[in-house]
């Protein structure tokens, strides 16, 4: 169904703000985009990242609207991980069943290109624009120097907050009788680090690989940049014997990286520098409902659902709240408050759904991905799939390497999980793993 062209506002100009608008745009809307930092593109962005991971649910959002092969240009394949054990050694374990990669995109880089690609499609961006309230049911934002000082009403027909987890728009959203919203601090914080290219402008380390320094309570990962470098994250408690507050001087941090980190030390020259240099920030999941306001004001991405980065979804779900809004619209044409309704009522479960999935992840990610039996249990379940593949996927596949809803993954992951935890608790699994008697307990278990 056709649209009737209308004035939008959308408060945020990050990676969500930026597809959002191209997407509205495309419906025929006329857009403006607010955003209150200064434009990406003329400042040096660096410090406070952790470089994306666009897998099929991304994609699908991109391609949709004709854009996904640009940014395929400044995206690398990472078809495993690569796991940096302790006493030097490295190990390798495949993502997909299919072969199938994650995408490694350096966050600036991609909200740079799609700022020009918006623009390039007539829409408005409107930087340094600091937006203090939102009038819910006029349409109306209110922008300023400051909160107290004087303010520019602007009207609209529709207002979309994508300005992230502590969003103004939603904060106005918050004042209203029965808004539900909760958030939840984790006890980790994160730091960004750096390898730099070779002099030649190669990667020092596999490119294709997603490199991870799992040690339980903290972990290193690492993610390859199209300049040779790669964008490293350190997570670490904030307080405690290894965290942030303890590990505060020079020699600290060195023997820190030596002890635990041993073959990173030819990899990061600029490391301590670059430890006192950088902030570190915080990790929340924010969850909050109603995610609308009648036909007038709509949450997306982190503003109605931010996760932990442990899945590697947040944008991903994100776009994925794009589509849905977008499939919504042209189901019911001009009927905004039904196209808002359907759009919560579908998203609302599946980002609570990828929420738990994320903070669950971290375990996966920090401890089992360097244990033994996770890895024989991973070998299991890819035979099981080879040989069945329309009665188990796993969990990652399904996150990741599907458009099934994360509401539906998380349900069948917790069946599956169950199972595979009766199948690792028997004895002698090692060395029986591979029988006809684990296949069919396995089937036995799914009927």
């Amino acid at each position: 169904m056709k649209q009737d062209s209308q004035k939008i506002a959308v408060i945020g100009a990050g990676l969500v703000g930026t597809l959002l608008a191209i997407y509205l745009k495309k419906a025929g809307h006329d857009v403006h985009v607010f955003d209150r930092s200064a434009d990406i593109r003329k400042i040096k962005f660096s410090g406070r990242s952790i470089n994306l991971a666009i897998s099929t649910r991304g994609w699908k959002s991109l391609d949709d609207v004709q854009i996904g092969d640009q940014i395929r240009e400044i995206a690398i394949p990472m078809d495993k991980r690569a796991i940096h054990k302790k006493d030097g050694t490295l190990a390798f374990q495949k993502y997909g069943m299919k072969g199938e990669s994650i995408y490694s995109v350096s966050r600036g880089g991609l909200n740079r290109l799609m700022i020009d690609i918006a623009e390039e499609k007539g829409i408005q961006f409107h930087f340094e624009q600091k937006i203090w309230d939102v009038n819910l049911e006029e349409a109306i934002i209110h922008i300023g120097e400051t909160e107290r000082g004087d303010w520019e009403d602007l009207k609209f027909d529709k207002v979309f907050g994508t300005d992230g987890a502590f969003s103004r728009v939603r904060h106005r959203m918050q004042r209203q009788n029965r808004f539900d919203y909760s958030q939840i601090f984790l006890k980790l914080g994160y730091k960004e680090l750096c390898i730099p290219a070779n002099e030649d402008g190669t990667h020092k380390i596999d490119p294709n690989s997603f490199h991870i320094w799992p040690r339980s309570e903290f972990m290193l990962i690492a993610l390859a940049n199209e300049d040779g470098s790669f964008t490293c994250t350190l997570f670490m408690p904030f307080e405690g014997e290894n965290s942030f507050e303890a590990i505060n001087t020079e020699e600290k941090v060195t023997d820190f990286f030596l002890t635990n980190f041993p073959d990173t030390k030819e990899l990061i020259p600029d490391l301590v520098a670059d430890y006192f240099k950088n902030p570190t920030s915080s990790l929340v999941t924010m969850q909050c409902y109603p995610w609308t306001y009648k036909d007038k004001v709509a949450l997306l991405g982190d503003a109605a659902h931010a996760i932990v980065p442990f899945y590697g979804q947040g944008m991903n779900a994100g776009f994925e709240d794009i589509s849905e809004m977008y499939r919504q619209m042209e189901k019911h044409g001009n009927d905004w408050e039904t196209i808002f309704e359907e759009y919560q009522k579908v998203r609302k479960p599946n980002a609570d759904a990828i929420a738990e999935l994320s903070f669950r992840n971290f375990i996966e990610m920090g401890t089992n991905t360097a244990d033994e039996k996770f890895l024989l249990q991973k070998k299991i379940e890819a035979k099981f799939t080879e040989k069945y593949p329309n009665k188990w996927l796993p969990l990652y596949d399904r996150v990741t390497f599907s458009l099934n809803p994360y509401v539906d993954a998380l349900a069948i992951g917790d069946q599956q999980k169950g199972i595979m935890d009766e199948i690792m608790s028997l004895e002698d699994i090692e060395n029986i793993w591979d029988s006809e008697e684990i296949e069919t307990m396995i089937l036995s278990k799914l009927k």
